[in-house]
């Protein structure tokens, strides 16, 4: 009598079509956001800055994922935030410097796949110049961004004058 279920089970499994495997697997309860499915939004005062939210809520404890979009020549001024964030460049070349002074020709240039970690109070300053930059970053909130300057903004130009 157990062989016969044994074998049951088996020729059900194997009878199984790849659609109705394919049909279960998307079923699976994983949270997934494809790049059609990122909803990208401007901040006040951030020009040429756009902003995804990915998971969780950066404003509230725990983890978070967000994306950020910078457009050609737009950088963010010296700022800094209160927890450690990791940041992987998904696509175009992103532009780092440290410190108080936005100086854009002092930044290092990070290429897509590229993984850097600004740690807490570390003060600043980051984007694109040529091309468009798509970064990804992880952190534990509640975040926050305080601008060193604020009378400045929150971006500058990233391009020769």
């Amino acid at each position: 009598m157990r062989a016969r279920s044994v074998i049951a089970v088996l020729a059900g499994v194997v009878l199984l079509s790849p659609s109705d495997i394919s049909s279960a697997e998307q079923k699976l309860p994983f949270p997934v956001v494809t790049p059609e499915q990122v909803k990208w939004t401007d901040r006040p005062g951030f020009e040429g800055v756009q902003f995804a939210n990915i998971s969780g809520d950066p404003s509230k404890p725990g983890i978070y994922v967000i994306r950020v979009k910078f457009s050609p020549g737009h950088m963010t001024r010296p700022h800094f935030h209160p927890e450690d964030r990791h940041v992987i460049v998904i696509s175009g070349t992103w532009w780092m410097g440290e410190g108080d002074t936005f100086d854009p020709t002092k930044t290092v240039p990070l290429k897509a796949g590229s993984y850097a970690m600004h740690p807490a109070k570390a003060h600043h300053y980051d984007g694109a110049k040529d091309e468009q930059v798509i970064l990804q970053i992880v952190g534990y909130g509640p975040s926050g961004t305080t601008e060193v300057r604020p009378e400045l903004g929150h971006t500058g130009s990233s391009l020769p004058k």
